[in-house]
């Protein structure tokens, strides 16, 4: 009790000293990278101005980023994303500074760039080593924060075993308090109701809680004021746990608009820079591919003119980002007077409205190939959940439950249902929850390793006819 006492006590002073060992790790980084490259010493001053001012600059910019704010219990992803952030914010602005007092020519640029990558590294090597740290404690009993449930029903036991079934959270439930008195004295998820929210309040006056969370329905607004109202001599930290369990959410996340706090169920992880990156990884690798694969598509273009007459693209409407159409581009596989029996279908194996050269490009994706020119124009993505046409967006939006989700981002030409066999006439449901994984755990090292399998697994399959 005495070790769980000193280091919540001293968790302000746990915090000073990992801006402190973030300072140190620029600073070696800078000395280091200089004398292994440059090979000199004494270093001149202009660079260890250089490396002070970026010492000074991250001491300002990274508790913007949120780096040194408590994250017990959050992702180790998004501790790093933003950690990736705040130190290039640093370089940028030393950049620019450099541009401006035109004493950027005086730097070795290769210096600068290795300095960027190892101080990087460094930092997420020490960042990720003490969260691993800081796990471990806990899940010895130390650095423990005690807290009370309020609310004993199915909200309540839910959030207990989440709780429980965590333990390098380091948040230990004491007790429930609740008002039903059939409740009290009885022990649920193996923790004891001890009484209502009335006995709650005299007992936070002689003992030390660190937290006490409010699991109760969204519609008891009157009993959660009572409650505050009840606390308000307690100096408490007091959390509310909405029953949104129920729903199917995606992104889920607390925000804020004008001063208002916003609970947001479902939201589009593209959005600030994580709209600019998907953006300009979209662009960038469009580009290159269609320089890569320039002859190939030339090759292509010839051999479906020469196997039916026709046009070369096959034009088609589908839906993209937000429910909105746009015109589809792939090389034409089919006779031009295919659809005019059969209408809107799904492709399948036994069909045979495809000609010989148009099973062909089928089989291997490569009448795809097209849509990396959607891409270009913003209307696709490389990756991202598969489009379809308006009139089976509208069949499946009844059939299919959260359906329209998979439209919170830009469609994709490969997808993580894709690469893992969901294509073609198979399960629709299954693929939906591929599609939701993708948007719900949506980064660009995600993409990366979906374009990766495609190379070896999205191409030719099974399921691709």
């Amino acid at each position: 009790m005495m070790t769980q006492g000193l280091l919540r006590e001293h968790s302000s002073a746990l915090a000073a000293v990992i801006r402190v060992l973030d300072i140190l790790l620029i600073l070696v980084s800078g000395i280091a990278v200089y004398i292994w490259y440059l090979d000199e010493w004494p270093m001149p001053p202009h660079y260890q101005i250089a490396i002070y001012l970026a010492a000074i600059l991250a001491l300002l910019i990274f508790p913007v980023f949120g780096i040194y704010q408590p994250w017990r219990g959050g992702g180790l992803t998004v501790e790093l994303r933003r950690l990736a952030l705040a130190w290039g914010s640093v370089i940028l602005i030393l950049i620019v500074m450099g541009s401006l007092t035109k004493t950027s020519i005086n730097f070795s640029r290769v210096w600068l760039g290795v300095w960027f990558l190892s101080a990087w590294i460094l930092l997420i090597a020490f960042h990720s080593l003490l969260r691993i740290f800081l796990r471990w404690i806990r899940e010895q009993g130390f650095n423990i924060r005690r807290i009370v449930l309020v609310g004993a029903g199915d909200l309540g036991r839910q959030v207990a075993r989440q709780i429980q079934n965590a333990p390098w959270t380091g948040i230990k439930i004491v007790a429930f308090y609740d008002d039903n008195p059939e409740l009290h004295g009885k022990v649920i998820e193996g923790i004891k109701v001890k009484g209502n929210t009335t006995r709650l309040a005299r007992v936070l006056q002689r003992y030390t809680l660190d937290e006490v969370w409010l699991a109760m329905p969204l519609g008891a607004e009157k009993r959660i004021k009572d409650i505050l109202y009840n606390l308000r001599h307690s100096p408490v930290s007091v959390r509310f746990v909405p029953d949104i369990f129920g729903f199917r959410l995606l992104n889920h996340s607390v925000s804020e608009v004008a001063g208002v706090p916003v609970l947001d169920l479902t939201a589009t992880p593209m959005t600030g820079m994580n709209k600019l990156i998907k953006a300009l990884e979209d662009r960038i690798l469009a580009a290159i591919i269609l320089i890569l694969v320039s002859p190939l598509l030339l090759v292509i273009a010839i051999g479906v003119k020469l196997s039916s007459p026709g046009p070369v693209f096959y034009r088609q409407k589908r839906v993209s980002w937000n429910g909105r159409p746009f015109t589809m581009l792939k090389f034409r596989s089919m006779p031009v007077d295919a659809e005019q029996k059969t209408g809107a279908v799904w492709a399948r194996k036994d069909e045979d409205r495809a000609t010989p050269f148009g099973r062909f490009l089928r089989r291997t994706s490569l009448d795809e190939l097209p849509q990396f020119f959607n891409v270009l124009m913003g209307q696709m993505s490389v990756v991202g959940p598969r489009p379809e046409r308006p009139v089976l967006v509208d069949k499946f939006k009844d059939e299919i439950p959260d359906y329209m989700m998979k439209h919170m981002v830009k469609a994709g030409i490969t997808g993580w249902a894709q690469v893992n066999g969901w294509r073609g006439d198979t399960d629709l449901n299954k693929r939906i929850e591929y599609d939701m994984y993708y948007i719900e755990n949506w980064s660009l090292w995600f993409d990366l390793k979906i374009i990766f399998l495609t190379l070896f697994k999205g191409f030719v399959h099974k399921n691709a006819y």
